[in-house]
């Protein structure tokens, strides 16, 4: 009988028509600042301090200037005593804390901006729940508890109505209208939903599931103690799911049997005909032709010396995590985090050029005028800007405790730090 990850092959049916607008979503933010923006609005970048529970505003271009400061814990207090007066939210709440979180909370993952500028829209995993929050006032607009006990990566839908959360405990990706927090729909996955991605214009969500990254059986031969890992591709207008596509099928057929299909970051190219992403585990990264749903080419990146070869000992089953693309297509950005590097890498060639050094780079994403990568360096507390056409270091600026997600938004033109944010 076929095991049942052979029996989740779907048939494959117009790939291509599932990814045609994301990519040029992302060019059309990147461009935000440019002529014809909103005057009424200034372009920035939130930079999400996981243990700390706030979140930097920074530059989105140039020096990466820090402009202020978000308190994304206001209702601190109160979480804790809701969660301290219920065992089974205690039991997971000081569990997030000794695994994901290495030893500390996660107050804030991921984060954007409303299409007003007014609130931003934050997933925190320790307090498992989405929140909308006033730039102006601090205050909490709404909050959407996520089902199970884990928050985790988030998206936001082209138009700017509705982001996505993965609730990684529950198997299961809300997507909420962002303006009130109401749930427009849900969808479950495969174990632990990671990245998610609108397609097509927003037609389409594509999910990644990570697969359980908490426990010790990292050794190839185990693999199949660390879960369902797949990606789930729906329709968001009904929610219902259009395509599952099973990593571990596709890699087998390339030749890389050993090589862990749990899906990281990704990066689509701007026609969405490519995807580009990172698996646990290795330093480099695959490349997947969308229409005939076949990887095709595969990059192996250097290794740092003075990294462990122990897998136990890197974060979450990370090696590299962290992947970005520059607005032409041409170029990728690779946040080597357990390899403490990062780099461009030229996409037609998939030559990387020299390495920059980085304490545990944790994320990649691009500056508003599409010029460099912005990589979120964890282990030093800074963001640092790498210039797409050259591969050097352009800037770096201070923020707070252990950095993760960096995502491009706006605020008020006049905008100051709330007068209660520590």
């Amino acid at each position: 009988m076929a095991s049942s990850r052979t029996r989740r092959t779907r048939r494959t049916f117009g790939l291509r028509a599932l990814g045609s607008g994301a990519a040029a979503c992302a060019m059309a933010v990147a461009g935000a600042g440019a002529a014809g923006a909103d005057p009424a609005l200034r372009e920035v970048m939130f930079v999400g301090n996981n243990w700390e529970g706030t979140a930097d505003v920074i530059e989105s271009r140039g020096d990466l200037a820090r402009i202020g400061r978000l308190n994304v814990i206001p209702d601190k207090d109160e979480r804790l005593k809701e969660i301290y007066a219920n065992p089974v939210k205690l039991v997971y709440y000081l569990g997030v804390r000794e695994t994901a979180g290495e030893g500390h909370d996660q107050y804030v993952d991921d984060m954007y901006s409303t299409p007003d500028g007014s609130a931003v829209v934050a997933s925190r995993p320790s307090f498992a729940d989405v929140v909308s929050i006033d730039v102006t006032t601090g205050k909490i607009n709404w909050r959407f508890p996520v089902s199970g006990f884990r928050a985790d990566h988030m998206a936001v839908s082209p138009d700017g109505a509705r982001v996505a959360v993965s609730a990684s405990t529950s198997n299961t990706v809300h997507v909420l209208d962002i303006a009130t927090g109401a749930q427009a729909g849900s969808f479950k996955t495969g174990d632990k939903p990671h990245e998610n991605v609108f397609t097509g214009g927003g037609k389409y969500l594509w999910n990644m599931s990570i697969g359980e990254v908490n426990n010790q059986f990292d050794a190839p031969w185990m693999d199949f103690g660390k879960g369902d890992r797949r990606i789930t591709v729906v329709d968001t207008a009904t929610f219902k799911q259009v395509k599952v596509i099973d990593m571990r099928q596709r890699l087998d057929a390339f030749g890389q049997r050993g090589l862990s299909d749990s899906v990281r970051p990704v990066a689509f190219t701007p026609d969405e005909s490519t995807l580009y992403f990172q698996v646990s585990f290795f330093n480099g990264f695959l490349e997947y032709d969308v229409g005939t749903d076949k990887i095709t080419r595969m990059k192996t990146l250097p290794k740092n010396p003075k990294t462990s070869d122990d897998r136990t000992t890197w974060v979450n089953d990370s090696r590299h995590h962290g992947l970005s693309m520059s607005p032409k297509g041409d170029k990728l950005c690779i946040a080597g985090t357990m390899d403490d590097y990062a780099t461009v890498v030229d996409r037609a060639s998939l030559k990387e050029a020299p390495l920059v050094p980085a304490v545990k780079p944790y994320w990649a994403t691009v500056s508003g005028d599409g010029k460099s990568c912005v990589i979120s360096e964890s282990g030093a507390d800074q963001v640092t800007a790498i210039d797409f056409a050259t591969g050097k270091k352009v800037a770096s600026v201070a923020v707070g405790d252990h950095p993760q997600r960096v995502r491009l938004g706006h605020v008020p033109a006049r905008w100051t730090t709330p007068a209660q944010v520590p």
